[in-house]
């Protein structure tokens, strides 16, 4: 190794030692990626592509901290490439001329393909992503990109066209607390030389509020670790002993289930939960989202939108996001909401949920808030019918009583050959060949003639199809 690449060495060393806990944590291998199991387990293809080495042009697309750099850097690790870093938030088009005329350099002397791989793609403009294009076409480079935004809105198409896309999802709770102990323990990355032991209850707290990224925890738990005082004495001191009576009162938080720390002889750093909830800035919301306050409160969510209340409607949505709730399990409950209690007194707010519902899971936390604020005060503030769910269930318990009564002859197909012999769909008469686009003709099996499932009471906009109904059928419904 000559000098000047020693020095290299050293600077990169020295890099990677004073980085912050969740630099130092990355995966290096593919083994080693916690989450993200739909793309890049064993077997999958992503998987499969980083282990022969055969990646070609693709774009990350996922909240903050869920693994795009992270994956982008396994790439770099694995692949015989030259690869190449740019950030779009800092880089321009001098930045892009200069990778791609590295890259055409080392293909030309070397034969060696690079992989250019750019942060943030999205924040690049139209003619800033229309540069790349021709030396992605051509295989000078290797396009990774990585961004927060939906990229069939954010990139290029003809860059679209040209990659594969993966869709990163926020980790789960789960994940989240493998890498906290992960990095409690680890004496060679991780934060072990510190001796620290976290109570469980303190690991579970950080996993939650952060919300499925990574980077967020890490960095908390880091914080936790730096600017708590250690134990006056060793851990084994203060620990239970093996009668199971406490050696100290020192031993606060007993009977607690702890991780860490790598030696019990020495004194250790003691996370608690109050480290936990100063380091990341949070209280601990009394809401177990399997227990019963979590479904006490999504309860009271949706009798209060119901109940025609949008402040109690928006203050327990608040709550649920306080939490660290699911955005789209609140999106999903109000979806049933608009279809089960405003139903047809306004038909419109199914269709509000339902969008709300897919702009959520495509926008994510923070912007969630608002979509999902509007959505939970349009079904709160709009008129109520239950009327449409009535109308199924009478419905299915007369199907569940009477079984599979015969369809009138003339609704029947008559589409088929021999269809016209056996009857079917003779004497159908089509509606709109008639006034009012409406004929009176049996559409109920013939045993349940006269028998009403959809009943509007008037509410809203079933006021409007009581009229309607009035008006061509001549009669109140």
């Amino acid at each position: 190794m000559d000098q000047i690449n020693l020095f290299e060495y050293m600077s990169e060393q020295n890099r990677e030692s004073e980085s912050p806990l969740a630099a130092r944590m990355r995966p290096r291998t593919p083994d080693e990626i916690v989450g993200q199991e739909e793309i890049i387990a064993p077997g999958k293809l992503l998987y499969r592509a980083i282990m022969a080495d055969k990646i070609s042009s693709l774009i990350l697309y996922g909240p903050p901290g869920t693994g795009k750099t992270t994956i982008a850097k396994v790439i770099a690790g694995a692949t015989r490439s030259r690869f190449i870093s740019i950030n779009a938030t800092t880089a321009g088009k001098k930045d892009m001329e200069d990778a791609v005329n590295e890259a055409k350099s080392i293909l030309a002397m070397n034969s060696q393909k690079t992989i250019l791989f750019i942060d943030e793609i999205h924040r690049f403009n139209k003619g800033q992503q229309d540069f790349l294009l021709p030396f992605v076409e051509d295989g000078t480079v290797t396009l990774i990109g990585a961004t927060t935004e939906n990229p069939y809105f954010e990139v290029n198409g003809a860059l679209i066209s040209r990659s594969m896309i993966f869709e990163l999802k926020p980790l789960s709770m789960d994940n989240i607390i493998t890498l906290l102990k992960t990095a409690v323990t680890d004496e060679e990355r991780g934060m072990a030389a510190y001796n620290p032991y976290i109570d469980e209850e303190a690991v579970r707290f950080i996993a939650d509020v952060a919300g499925g990224d990574a980077r967020h925890a890490l960095n908390a738990l880091e914080l936790a670790i730096l600017t708590t005082e250690p134990d006056s004495k060793p851990y084994s001191m203060i620990s239970e002993a093996s009668d199971g009576s406490m050696n100290s009162a020192d031993a606060e938080g007993a009977g607690k289930t702890v991780i860490g720390p790598a030696d019990p002889l020495r004194p250790g750093i003691h996370i608690r939960l109050e480290e936990a909830q100063e380091c990341i800035q949070r209280k601990a919301v009394r809401y177990d989202k399997t227990g019963d306050n979590h479904y006490d409160t999504i309860s009271a969510f949706i009798k209060s939108m119901r109940g025609s209340d949008p402040d109690a409607a928006v203050y327990y949505l608040a709550r649920m996001l306080d939490a660290g709730e699911e955005v789209s399990f609140i999106a999903r409950r109000i979806v049933i909401c608009a279809a089960e209690d405003v139903g047809m007194a306004d038909p419109n707010a199914l269709v509000v949920a339902s969008a709300a519902f897919d702009a959520v899971i495509k926008v994510g936390m923070p912007e969630a808030r608002i979509i999902l604020s509007e959505a939970a005060i349009y079904v709160a503030t709009a008129p109520k019918s239950n009327s449409a769910i009535c109308a199924v269930d009478d419905a299915l318990e007369e199907v569940r009583n009477s079984g599979s009564l015969p369809i009138p002859p003339h609704l029947q197909d008559a589409h088929y050959k021999g269809a016209a012999k056996l009857g079917h769909g003779i004497g159908y008469q089509y509606a709109h060949d008639f006034p009012n686009h409406y004929v009176k003709q049996q559409y109920l099996p013939y045993e349940l003639d006269g028998r009403e499932f959809f009943r509007p009471d008037g509410q809203g906009y079933e006021n409007k199809i009581k009229e309607h109904f009035k008006k061509i059928k001549g009669k109140e419904n």
